[in-house]
């Protein structure tokens, strides 16, 4: 696994978001479950692809920039067939080394009721739950957690 910084227009990065929303989608039987403001170009300081040893993009993850020292995992996602590969772990490590370098000292994210895999996954890497923040303090199922840098 190999994971590189790319431009949020990057087309693996592009085809992997909609992997993701189509993901969630499913999950939550609406097309748009997202509380806040989608990321985009203009507010994700950093986006990466992470690919398998054949080049294939398999996941992707970016931040966003929260202020005073904190950022936001956004748009984290690894392919269904890839997961249990040590994408998202190898993904999550580059974008909180890169949060480091930058003077950042918390990382929150926000997932869902219904996608205990991934809260399985953020607990592991040292996540633990906080009250929902943000755009998410008043939306059902949302479950925030926070890491200290």
């Amino acid at each position: 696994m190999h994971v590189t910084l790319v431009p949020w227009d990057d087309p693996d990065a592009v085809a992997l978001r909609l992997g993701q929303r189509r993901e969630i989608a499913a999950r939550y039987a609406t097309p748009d479950s997202e509380p806040g403001t989608p990321p985009s170009a203009d507010d994700i300081a950093v986006f990466a692809v992470v690919r398998d040893d054949d080049g294939t993009a398999v996941g992707c993850g970016g931040l966003r920039d929260l202020g005073d020292g904190r950022g936001e995992v956004k748009r984290m996602f690894v392919r269904p067939e890839s997961r249990g590969s040590g994408a998202s772990g190898a993904l999550l490590s580059v974008l909180e080394g890169w949060a480091r370098e930058r003077g950042w000292t918390c990382l929150r994210l926000e997932t869902g009721d219904r996608q205990p895999d991934a809260v399985r996954f953020y607990t592991k890497a040292g996540y633990g739950p906080i009250a929902a923040f943000g755009a998410y303090a008043d939306a059902p199922g949302s479950l925030c957690f926070e890491r200290a840098l």
